[in-house]
């Protein structure tokens, strides 16, 4: 088989599946990341750990919006043809939702870091300093965007919790392709026969 780079309709291409499991390592980093930088004890390590935070925030955005663009440019694959009315209605709603927290994630964390009355600068990976966005620098300003990102944080968990689960009833309950094409576009999926 040629290497896959795009989309078909049965099937993701190496491009979507690699961006797809970046975003997610990055994405399990961050709330560890997340988790423990508020904990730290040493304020040196709490904020060499929100540096890295801020970092991957920024990296995590991008890739997302480059994710978002090979997604609207290729073909979307097709559900399996046993795929239930129910579940064809949910799965692009789950998908757009996850799209909508990836994508607003960073951005309330840049707005976080932008009202921090602090004024320490974003420098991504100390390559260079990121520009604030235009939000109002004050104590409640980061209280409140400090509070939006924790919140939309937890429930990204849960949604992505969610995602996993509905891949591994795919993959070990009803025996479809959803979660092998996802891993490789070269392994034999039953989906590849035209519904």
């Amino acid at each position: 088989m040629a290497l896959l780079i795009g989309n078909t309709q049965a099937r993701y291409g190496w491009i979507a599946i690699l961006l797809h499991w970046l975003i997610a390592l990055l994405f399990i980093a961050q709330i560890a990341l997340g988790l423990a930088m508020v904990r730290m004890t040493s304020q040196r390590s709490a904020f060499e750990l929100i540096q890295l935070h801020k970092s991957i925030g920024f990296l995590l955005l991008g890739l997302v919006v480059l994710r978002l663009a090979w997604r609207l440019a290729n073909v979307t694959p097709r559900l399996p043809a046993g795929t239930g009315l129910l579940e064809r209605r949910a799965a692009p709603i789950a998908h757009f939702t996850l799209y909508a927290l990836q994508l607003v994630l960073p951005l309330t964390g840049w707005a976080l870091v932008s009202a921090s009355v602090l004024e320490i600068p974003s420098m991504p990976f100390d390559l260079f300093v990121m520009p604030n966005l235009p939000v109002p620098v004050s104590d409640a300003s980061e209280a409140w965007w400090g509070t939006t990102h924790a919140y939309l944080a937890y429930a990204a968990v849960g949604l992505v919790a969610v995602h996993v689960l509905a891949a591994l009833r795919h993959h070990f309950w009803l025996g479809d392709s959803v979660l092998v094409r996802m891993i490789s576009p070269s392994r034999r999926c039953d989906d590849d026969k035209p519904e």
